[in-house]
């Protein structure tokens, strides 16, 4: 071997050993991987692009055992804590609370970062990446529940208190906000196309945002957006629009010492069972005005899982999927997987469930329901790899809803 050829293959192994050990640094590392695992997955579907959201199949319902554990709420009441009132004072033209430090998303981290700039302003002084080594340990998990930012709050900040309610509306935004309360909502996003996942994608995808003021007179809010930027603004109607994909659900953090105000505020919707009741009540009403809106269905079939009107929820399912939903709905919203298990239509929960793992294979939800149809259909052994996979994937998810899963087979 000559000495030029002995240089050359010295100077690759160095800078080999190099990359090695900068991969290591926790920042690099973070963005190389999220790099090579879009590459990964573009090329991916470039050979076998996703197709749009299957239909139902033809209704079979059977026996359905075991039950799973349920993350929706059962009926207690349909009665309000506190009567509605009709004495809050005229909402000012215009308010606004002062922002707080601007937290840029690390990928895949809308959730924790609107909560960490959140909670700021209530002299929490943690940052995005403490949520999510708790809530969501892997950084390739692409989704973070409302549920589980409120399970943060009230676990690892006791001292505050988050509630989340759905069928929100701009008058309860404004009145919040000029209460001095910022408000979390969940809308939809349109995604950079580098981020697309093949050819086919539609960018369609879910985005928290910090509402933190308004003014009428120009018709928009103040926004704090992880990904876009501090103090922005989007219009009422544009929010509307892009919120209602997810049933206008919003979030709110508050000291305990004031959890009366905060009823006062939210009325009748501080019940959940009477927040939902409302929700269902409209979103029907939605389906009825517009009975080509896939959204207003999906969000009705959303509202009956609560009340655990499970075949009712899955017929509603079945029309949103008919007129088309956005390939990557699964990614952030579960109720037909529950819809389809409870009611027995277990081949639509295996189509569904499966489809979402193609478009999104970090998903916790997608792979515990998977497991839960492979189940049923008595194939334990891979119904064991899937709710093994789920708990990889974030072993925190709902305390252990894969750990529990697990029990059920050898």
């Amino acid at each position: 071997m000559s000495k030029r050829i002995k240089y050359i293959l010295i100077g690759l192994a160095g800078v080999i050993l190099l990359a090695v050990l900068m991969y290591q640094i926790p920042y690099v590392k973070s963005v190389l991987s999220w790099r090579i695992e879009k590459f990964m997955i573009y090329t991916k579907n470039v050979i076998d692009p996703v197709g749009p959201v299957p239909t139902a199949l033809p209704v079979t319902p059977q026996p359905v055992t075991p039950t799973p554990t349920s993350t929706s709420t059962p009926v207690v009441q349909l009665t309000p804590s506190i009567t509605p009132t009709a004495t809050l004072p005229p909402l000012p033209a215009q308010a606004s609370i002062t922002s707080p430090t601007f937290e840029k998303q690390t990928p895949n981290n809308c959730g924790p970062a609107t909560l960490s700039m959140t909670m700021h302003m209530y002299g929490w002084e943690g940052t995005q990446a403490d949520i999510a080594s708790f809530i969501k340990p892997v950084t390739g998990d692409r989704n973070v529940n409302p549920e589980e930012l409120r399970y943060y709050v009230r676990t690892q900040a006791g001292w505050l208190n988050l509630e989340y309610r759905v069928g929100g509306n701009i008058e309860l935004l404004k009145r919040l906000i000029a209460s001095n309360y910022p408000v979390i909502v969940e809308t939809v996003t349109s995604l950079d196309p580098n981020d697309a996942l093949g050819p086919t994608d539609d960018l369609w995808a879910a985005h928290y945002l910090l509402l933190t003021g308004y003014d009428d007179s120009t018709q928009e809010f103040t926004i704090q957006d992880s990904y876009h930027g501090a103090d922005l603004k989007i219009s009422y109607i544009k929010l509307e629009e892009d919120w209602k994909a997810f049933n206008n659900m919003y979030m709110v953090i508050y000291f305990p010492q004031f959890e009366e105000e905060m009823k006062t505020l939210l009325a009748s919707n501080w019940d959940p069972s009477l927040n939902r009741q409302n929700a269902l009540t409209s979103s029907q009403a939605a389906t009825i005005e517009n009975p080509t809106d896939a959204y207003a269905w999906f969000n009705f079939g959303s509202n009956l899982v609560y009340f655990d009107r499970y075949e009712e929820a899955a017929i509603a399912y079945d029309k949103a999927r008919e007129i088309g939903l956005p390939l990557r709905m699964f990614r952030y919203q579960f109720g037909p997987f529950l819809a389809y298990f409870h009611s027995g239509r277990i081949e639509d929960l295996l189509v569904l469930t499966d489809y979402a793992r193609g478009v999104t294979d970090m998903s916790e939800e997608a792979w515990l329901w998977y497991g839960y149809g492979l189940y049923q259909k008595g194939d334990y052994a891979g119904a064991r790899k899937a709710w093994e996979k789920a708990d990889s994937i974030n072993p925190q998810f709902f305390e252990g809803q894969a750990q529990n899963a697990l029990q059920l087979v050898p």
